[in-house]
């Protein structure tokens, strides 16, 4: 849906986006991933034709967004990070605004306010003004605007910011409902949330890329997911020799997480899982375990594994336990 190459934009000696590269596959829900002042809001408008990149090429649903900007524009929704709401105006009359900026009339015009209203849940609302409406069915309004013209192609920036935890909770099971005949691109600097959405993902920093890929893929990018065993702190540094003398072994840390216990961060030297060989050292010494599992890396962990990689500082011994929210499946 989505084809970015090479895109370069400038703001005078502030390159905001460097050389990016990435696809968007048809029919995914795509997290578009990076810290504050990463480049997403300058990408995300250079993809619905607000700007043009120095350089590069941009192709939305097939289209050159540069050679056939309005023919591609029409292809995309956007909900922007700051929407663009009238509080004086009612909502349906705000709904019939911007389908008259669609091109809507008449009979196409109300049907389609009535099903992207229906869709975003504002039937109860849309005599309502948009200034008395809470911010969470503000969001709405907006989303709704933005799907009158029933586009291919939804992009959402920092959809979320500003909302409480139960109206992330609605507006995300809003966005699994409307993603399920069209593409999503989701731009956030809140990893949970993506988690909580994304099948595809992009990220960036710095205005590069960092990684792309299902998440699947992604999680296979950082080598060495650790195995974690817990073991008697008097039979830990023995057990950390003998694992350290295995070839199949590449670094063995240890900490004490307890007065009787120590927790050993075995990490492979070719990648792949050492679970039995960790189980079978264990049964061979008679080692006591009282846990033994491979550590799960979460949305953050890989996000900041992949960012240090790609500047030269990350080692997969760096990279945080993650036991808590946001793992990956």
């Amino acid at each position: 849906m989505i084809e970015a190459s090479e895109l370069t934009r400038t703001y005078g000696p502030l390159r905001a986006v460097d050389r990016l590269s990435f696809e968007v596959p048809k029919g995914s829900v795509c997290g578009f991933l990076g810290p504050n002042g990463a480049g997403k809001s300058t990408t995300i408008r250079m993809i619905t034709g607000l700007f043009p990149p120095d350089s590069g090429r941009l192709m939305v649903g097939g289209l050159d967004v540069a050679r056939t900007p309005i023919a591609a524009r029409r292809l995309v929704g956007y909900l922007p990070e700051s929407t663009p709401l009238d509080p004086e105006l009612r909502v349906e009359e705000y709904l019939r605004f911007r389908g008259r900026l669609c091109g809507l009339k008449g009979r196409d015009l109300r049907a389609a306010i009535g099903r992207s209203a229906g869709s975003c849940g504002l039937d109860d609302v849309r005599r309502r003004l948009i200034g008395a409406l809470s911010k969470g069915f503000r969001q709405r309004v907006g989303l709704a605007a933005a799907l009158l013209a029933d586009p291919p192609l939804l992009i959402l920036d920092e959809p979320t910011v500003g909302l409480d935890p139960a109206q992330q909770a609605a507006f995300r099971s809003l966005l699994g409902a409307l993603a399920d005949d069209r593409t999503v691109l989701l731009s956030s600097h809140l990893l949970a949330e993506v988690e909580a959405s994304c099948t595809w993902l992009v990220m960036i920093s710095g205005g590069r890329l960092v990684a792309t890929g299902s998440r699947a893929s992604i999680l296979e990018q950082v080598s060495g997911r650790p195995v974690i065993a817990e073991v008697l702190k008097t039979d830990a540094a023995r057990f950390q020799a003998k694992l350290q003398g295995l070839d199949s072994v590449g670094e063995v840390g240890s900490e004490d997480i307890e007065t009787d216990w120590s927790r050993l961060s075995i990490l492979s030297a070719d990648g792949s899982d050492l679970r039995e060989v960790v189980l079978g050292m264990a049964r061979e010494m008679d080692i006591r375990l009282r846990e033994l599992r491979q550590q799960r890396q979460s949305l953050e962990s890989i996000f900041l594994a992949l960012e240090g990689s790609a500047s030269g500082r990350w080692s997969p011994s760096a990279s945080p336990d993650a036991d808590s929210e946001g793992e990956l499946p």
